[in-house]
């Protein structure tokens, strides 16, 4: 019928508070003073190492940058799902979607093992036929490669297959690969989709799925 590929941080799931409070537990725990939850939210869609090289101070060595990532992998995997919530209308989204029949995914470049805990943690495990990290394949978002493999393992038409994201990284990865792009305007960085426009811009995820599959938007 149709594949959509998902973005998850600022797409499925508002996990800003949750990342914002384990960057800043990382500044603490090296003597810097906390960022602004908003700075760390603009940090956002380029996968843990780049968040926290922008977080940290200016110069610091490859292995300060690899402490800090540690410590802040490890204190976000104990604090994940503190805050963490679906956004609005999503879960409606994907049970209309699975009734229609669509084959779903998620593609994020949060660690493959993070975004599993989070998606099962929050119920939606049995949506999805797979979920990729940032770290499940040599390279992440906006590099097409884990979109060709989810064409590949879904057997979906690529005129029938969307990524749909909060930012110019997504929409980028879906015209790397050939696929239509969805943007939302509710996440991390809808100001991005200015200069990477999608196909189609919904503010909730249901009105979507009445444009793509009941409208027929292609």
């Amino acid at each position: 019928m149709a594949l959509f590929i998902f973005d998850l941080d600022g797409t499925l799931i508002d996990s800003k508070k949750d990342l914002a409070q384990a960057v800043n537990a990382m500044r603490r725990h090296l003597d810097m003073e906390p960022l602004a939850d908003e700075v760390v939210y603009s940090y956002v869609g380029n996968g843990a190492p780049v968040l926290v090289k922008r977080a940290m101070r200016a110069g610091a060595t490859e292995a300060e940058l690899k402490y800090a990532l540690d410590y802040f992998l490890s204190y976000y995997r104990d604090h994940m799902l503190d805050h963490t919530r679906l956004y609005e209308g999503v879960q409606e989204a994907l049970d209309r979607l699975r009734k229609e029949g669509a084959a779903m995914a998620v593609l994020t470049n949060k660690p493959v093992r993070f975004s599993e805990a989070i998606v099962n943690g929050l119920g939606l495990g049995d949506y999805f036929f797979r979920v990729y990290g940032g770290n499940s394949f040599e390279q992440k978002k906006p590099h097409p490669v884990g979109i060709e493999k989810l064409l590949e393992e879904s057997e979906e038409e690529r005129g029938r297959s969307w990524m749909v994201g909060d930012s110019a990284v997504d929409v980028k990865t879906a015209r790397n690969a050939g696929i239509g792009a969805v943007g939302v305007t509710y996440g991390f960085q809808p100001e991005t989709l200015v200069e990477e426009p999608p196909d189609l811009m919904v503010d909730d995820l249901r009105e979507m799925v009445e444009r793509v599959m009941v409208g027929g938007v292609n």
